[in-house]
């Protein structure tokens, strides 16, 4: 069984959101274009932090599902930022090896892995490998041909020219999400790094 209170805390500290501030408007629910398509709603999420129900937060599609469109951080009347709830959501139930979209977590990890290598994204190589390690090689094809045709999935995709400084960014990024994880375990153990 796990501390419910841990829970709430973790999430809090990674997502720098005032949670506990939700009184349950419904404000985000309603702006959130992606709440037809998921098992939860924003404001449900928020209440399972709440209400420290760890496992329904975490295996919501709600988390990985999120566009990042930030509708629902702009609608909140008590200035909650979803976006970075389900972010520190996605890096909790990624870390407790609950995720429940399989084909999101390798999505993220080739588009990661684009960006890293490119500077930016190229579709057409980024959905190559994603449909050959999934093996789903054929479901969207006719969409791709449509795109292709209007050339608004170039083959031959551009490099940043000035690459030195993604490395750079990539190293900022780990070492902010180190630091913010270990200031976490400082706060849950008082004081103690594990």
């Amino acid at each position: 069984m796990f501390n419910s209170q841990s829970f709430i805390e973790e999430v809090k500290s990674r997502s720098g959101q005032p949670i506990e501030l939700c009184f349950q408007c419904q404000k985000c629910a309603s702006g959130c274009y992606m709440a037809r398509f998921t098992d939860h709603a924003p404001n449900q999420i928020l209440r399972y932090i709440q209400l420290g129900l760890k496992e329904k937060a975490l295996r919501s599609s709600m988390i990985w599902l999120c566009s990042s469109c930030e509708i629902c951080g702009s609608r909140c009347p008590n200035g909650i930022k979803m976006f970075d709830v389900m972010d520190a959501l996605k890096k909790i139930a990624i870390s407790n090896n609950i995720v429940a979209e399989k084909k999101i977590r390798l999505f993220n990890d080739i588009f990661l892995d684009t960006v890293r290598s490119k500077g930016r994204i190229h579709e057409a190589l980024m959905m190559a490998e994603y449909k050959l390690r999934t093996g789903d090689l054929f479901s969207d094809l006719d969409l791709g041909l449509k795109l292709f045709l209007k050339r608004k999935l170039p083959l031959i995709g551009k490099k940043v020219k000035d690459r030195k400084y993604l490395d750079v960014i990539f190293k900022r990024c780990f070492d902010m999400e180190r630091k913010a994880f270990a200031k976490y375990q400082v706060r849950l153990d008082g004081g103690k790094l594990n």
